[in-house]
């Protein structure tokens, strides 16, 4: 027996419906059309629409951005607040939009994993399982695009195999009335998603000193591995901890936008934009900026508010990175679209660009190890430079097998003690080209290694991005070893100008993972941790 609802009972939906501003672009007309049934009219959509739809999603978000993204860029260019680090970086990134836009380079070497969030009509109707066409079209780009994979299958327990696919993606379906098919795409890398985190807190960060407090701890060890300026997003409450988590990953990705910007006593979702002032006033405030030192940690702020259970205060924290790759489709009786994503990028560089590598010094990396070490000994941290040479990339694989070595008493290899190492793996190579996408990937990743290795002479320079724990910079002092920080976003442009030569060194079978000798020119980083214990990091984020 069903029971009748009082009407005076307000049910109000959690996620209010948004208006739709985004500008698309018809992919197609064809796959769709609508027929009668009974009295009701129905979308019927053939699979293969799901395949055209995710297949040129994730090609257009591989290269391309949004407008909004790169208006945030130009900003940095244009305020005299901004720190010539920020300038340096933002329009880094922005010739990296250039490059990318061309759609031989992917913008990031991790081309990520794919994830599609759909919400489907009930008047949609496809005859077929969504979830395996929208698949096919993402195997479709990752095959045919210089793209990266980067998913790895558990063979046991304690062994994996790359699928050599980039497949499976996560693909979230839900339901919702009407007669469209809505969906967001995503390509999230792992820099960034290692950067979702959930906290369990009560009631007692829930007042103005509590939330302060909570947010600028929350903020200094954010860090920069996920390549800021950021877009950082902030949910608060939720009906659990895995809504909470997903709420951050949409608000990061702008799907939520259009939320009410107020409560309601039925507990709706709502955007707090004066929090979200105040979020970003905090995190301009840690000088952490674009990277290395700075106004622009953040290019935005998302704060969304949730209704909670009384004993529960999950807090979710997530970022979209300089690679902001996020693109919404829909399928309507008019077609199958996709967002419009910006084709010219170059419109947002300023006409005349000062030279940035003549305030750099100049790194030869053809000289042996110890006259390098020496010419690096000689400047501060902070410092810009120019490294030009031959180096050896390795990354998480390649150091475990490393460390087997070096634990059968074996040592480390010679090329580990004559080269800087590059912390990298790169994304399939253009043809004509030397290398494809190709910059650097999260340093601390490697810590635990740094020690052993350079107490047996080895990764006495390392080069990548973000910042270094403790125990790095202690090694460092003690075996005076450098870590250089490159800039992490514009992996096409240093796989397009910066590397000229590619080529497997050692454990060839780890594919991406292997052991690579690449050469350089013009490769722009700067000196993060010096052989003094000096951490640039530690100097320049103010105490909050």
């Amino acid at each position: 027996m069903l029971l009748s609802i009082p009407c005076h009972l307000n049910i109000s939906p959690l996620y209010e419906k948004q208006k739709d501003t985004t500008q698309y672009k018809k992919i197609s007309s064809e796959h769709v059309r609508v027929e009668k049934i009974g009295e009701r009219e129905v979308l019927i959509v053939e699979p293969e629409a799901l395949e055209l739809l995710a297949q040129e999603a994730l090609s257009d978000v591989s290269h391309l951005l949004r407008p909004k993204h790169l208006e945030k860029l130009e900003k940095i260019l244009q305020d005299p607040e901004a720190s010539p680090n920020d300038r340096f970086v933002a329009v880094d990134l922005l010739r990296n939009a250039v490059i990318a836009a061309q759609m031989e380079f992917p913008s990031c070497q991790d081309t990520g994993t794919a994830i599609v969030v759909g919400k489907k009509g009930e008047r949609v109707f496809t005859g077929a399982d969504d979830k395996e066409f929208l698949s096919k079209g993402i195997y479709n780009t990752y095959q045919k695009r210089n793209l990266r994979f980067s998913q790895m299958a558990p063979i046991s327990f304690f062994e994996e195999k790359n699928t050599g696919s980039n497949l499976p993606a996560q693909i979230d379906i839900y339901s919702e009335q009407g007669d469209e098919y809505n969906f967001l795409f995503l390509a999230k890398g792992g820099g960034s998603a290692n950067k979702s985190y959930l906290y369990q807190k009560t009631k007692a960060v829930l007042n103005p000193e509590g939330f302060e407090k909570f947010v600028r701890e929350t903020l200094n060890s954010l860090g920069t591995a996920a390549c800021p300026p950021y877009h950082l997003a902030f949910c608060v409450g939720g009906t659990s901890a895995e809504e909470t988590l997903k709420i951050v990953k949409y608000a990061s990705a702008g799907y939520l936008d259009g939320l009410p910007t107020t409560g309601s006593e039925g507990g709706r979702a709502y955007r707090d934009l004066e929090m979200e002032k105040q979020v970003e006033q905090w995190a301009r405030e840690t000088g952490i900026g674009a990277q290395f030192g700075g106004k622009y940690f953040v290019h935005d702020v998302r704060v969304i508010r949730l209704p909670r259970h009384g004993a529960s205060c999950p807090i979710g924290v997530g970022v979209s990175c300089s690679a902001d790759r996020n693109i919404k489709g829909k399928i309507t009786r008019d077609g199958i679209f996709l967002e419009q994503l910006e084709l010219h990028p170059e419109q947002y560089l300023p006409n005349h660009l000062q030279d940035a590598g003549a305030e750099a010094i100049e790194i030869d990396l053809n000289k042996p190890m110890a006259e390098t070490l020496k010419v690096l000994s000689q400047q501060k941290v902070a410092t810009r430079v120019m490294l030009n040479g031959p180096m050896i990339v390795a990354r998480d694989i390649a150091h475990a097998k490393l460390k087997e070595k070096v634990d059968r008493g074996e040592g480390v290899p010679q090329y580990f003690k004559d080269y800087a190492v590059y912390y990298a793996g790169p994304a399939k190579t253009p043809k004509g080209y030397a290398s494809g996408s190709f910059g650097p990937t999260t340093s601390e990743r490697m810590d635990p290694y740094v020690g052993t290795f350079q107490a047996l002479g080895g990764s006495m320079i390392m080069l990548g991005k973000g910042n270094r724990s403790p125990q790095v910079t202690e090694a460092c002092k003690q075996y005076g070893g450098f870590y250089l920080g490159s800039i992490g976003g514009p992996a096409a442009r240093l796989g397009k100008e910066c590397i000229t030569k590619v080529e497997v060194l050692d454990f060839p079978e780890l594919g991406m993972e292997s052991v690579w000798k690449i050469e350089v020119k013009d490769f722009p980083a700067f000196i993060i941790v010096d052989d003094k214990g000096n951490d640039f990091f530690k100097s320049v984020i103010r105490k909050l």
